[in-house]
Order: structure tokens, then C-alpha cells, then sequence
């Protein structure tokens, strides 16, 4: 598999069309999903362009690959707060007795 490919169930587990990568995986060797008109196996190699037919309960979906990716956003959110700074309070807290009596006069 190259950069600009990813496994079947990988692919649709990571744009959220099933919750767990294992249920993709169950769906797709059941025959749910159809990758470029035929059935394919769960480590079937997906690129851009490809236009795959998905079924989930009631909803047939048609949907063409835009983007690849292996990973949900949350994980992507989830590495961008380990890596920026944690938001710190600059405030003084609390007004003073003195500050609150200046609010209550301009009031």
C-alpha cells in the first residue's frame, strides 16, 4: 500500500461512517460495501477518486473519495492539545471589597 491509499475499513471507520473499525470490517466481508461496482475485501487498498456504494440499514450511500485518511478527527484534535500550550487565566480573580464598592457607586 502506498501514502495515497489506506485499507478499506480503516478508511470508513475513519470518516465515521462505522463507529468501531470492526464493525467496517464485519460490513465490508458481509458484502455491504462495493468498491468501483464490485465487492471488495476489507484490506482492499482505497485512493482518490474512488467511488464506493455503502450499505447501512436503510441508506444506500454513493460516495466518492476525496480525501485519505487512516485517522478520526478526534485523534487529530486530541494531538493538537498535547502539543499546544494549556490555556492559563490572566485575570486577578475575585474583585476586592475596595473594587466591589467602586462597582456598586458607578452602578
Amino acid at each position: 500500500m502506498t501514502a495515497d491509499s489506506v485499507r478499506l475499513d480503516k478508511w470508513l471507520w475513519a470518516a465515521r461512517f462505522f463507529k468501531t473499525r470492526g464493525l467496517a470490517t464485519t460490513a465490508v466481508a458481509g458484502g455491504k460495501v462495493h468498491l468501483n461496482g464490485t465487492r471488495a475485501k476489507p484490506a482492499r487498498p482505497v485512493q482518490l477518486g474512488d467511488e464506493l456504494r455503502i450499505r447501512i440499514g436503510p441508506y444506500d450511500w454513493l460516495v466518492t473519495v476525496r480525501a485519505i485518511t487512516e485517522r478520526t478527527v478526534r485523534e487529530r484534535l486530541a494531538e493538537a492539545h498535547k502539543i499546544a500550550p494549556a490555556p492559563t487565566y490572566r485575570g486577578k480573580g475575585r474583585p476586592t471589597k475596595k473594587d466591589r464598592r467602586k462597582l456598586e457607586e458607578f452602578l
